[in-house]
């Protein structure tokens, strides 16, 4: 039980210092978009929590003789994981026990960011971060499904806002492949950017740039358009793709915010958030 405990101390601590639950904060702010019930909120971003741990705590687990032999990654966490990885899979099926429970008890809809959002990263995780294409493919799928636990599936609102982060989420996905390219290369992992190439792999991010920009302006909003549409102009350099990365999240960052402060205003006190799409209204 105390390696239990620890385990899970370790992944939280971990990737909150790396800032690497983003969908969390993103589940909770379509909630407050659509002018959920407090308690409703509440339970959605425990359940989102919850997620986020087995997610990320079974990546760590698939990847745990890999990390041993990394240099970046944390030695004593990744030494203390591998002594212990009997606990480290009973919490994970006691997590995704849990899960279930919640999602029967409080609302069945939940069940779908539970099955699609964390099978798709176990998936990833095992198999798909390692196969071109499917690598970026797969956190799209990702990107919608984890901040559906934000929203009743009921909510085509909350849906076109999901399929706005998923696009996000290729993009993102796009630039972190070219990132690592040549160490993955090296390592013989053929992603998306090692079989690509930066040049090309930054074609298909941009492709992808206009999807979200398209979508945000004839869905969402038209400003959430323009705005989106700041990352095709960020600058690019091969040897500093970290740094263009963090700026094309800055700005789809402030989309966001955008989107959510329209939408929740939109409705004029009442539950009644609608989008201003230059094609659909939801």
């Amino acid at each position: 039980m105390f390696a239990g405990f620890r385990i899970l101390r370790d992944v939280l601590a971990y990737r909150l210092r790396k800032l690497e639950m983003a969908n969390l904060a993103a589940a909770m702010s379509i909630a407050v978009v659509l002018r959920l019930a407090p308690l409703d909120v509440v339970w959605r971003t425990l359940f989102a929590f919850g997620l986020n741990v087995l997610v990320y705590l079974n990546n760590d687990y698939i990847d745990v003789s890999l990390d041993m032999q990394s240099t970046g990654k944390d030695v004593a966490k990744t030494r203390f994981l591998h002594e212990h990885l009997g606990a480290a899979l009973a919490v994970q099926w006691g997590i995704a026990g849990v899960l279930v429970a919640a999602a029967v008890a409080y609302d069945i809809g939940l069940l779908a960011p539970l099955v699609f959002g964390g099978g798709v990263c176990v998936w990833y995780s095992a198999y798909l971060k390692r196969r071109p294409y499917l690598d970026v493919v797969a956190m799209m799928v990702w990107g919608v499904a984890m901040p559906a636990c934000g929203f009743p599936w009921q909510s085509h609102l909350g849906w076109c806002m999901a399929f706005e982060l998923g696009l996000f989420s290729g993009v993102f996905e796009a630039i972190q492949v070219m990132r690592d390219a040549d160490e993955d290369a090296i390592e013989g992992v053929r992603t998306t950017g090692v079989v690509l190439g930066k040049a090309r792999t930054l074609t298909l991010a941009r492709v992808l740039m206009v999807a979200c920009s398209a979508f945000a302006a004839l869905v969402l909003h038209p400003v959430a358009g323009l705005l989106s549409a700041l990352a095709l102009v960020v600058p690019f350099s091969p040897d500093k793709v970290a740094t263009y990365w963090t700026r094309v999240k800055l700005i789809y960052g402030a989309t966001w915010l955008f989107v959510c402060t329209w939408l929740f205003f939109s409705g004029h006190g009442t539950a009644a958030a609608h989008s201003a799409g230059l094609l659909w209204k939801i």
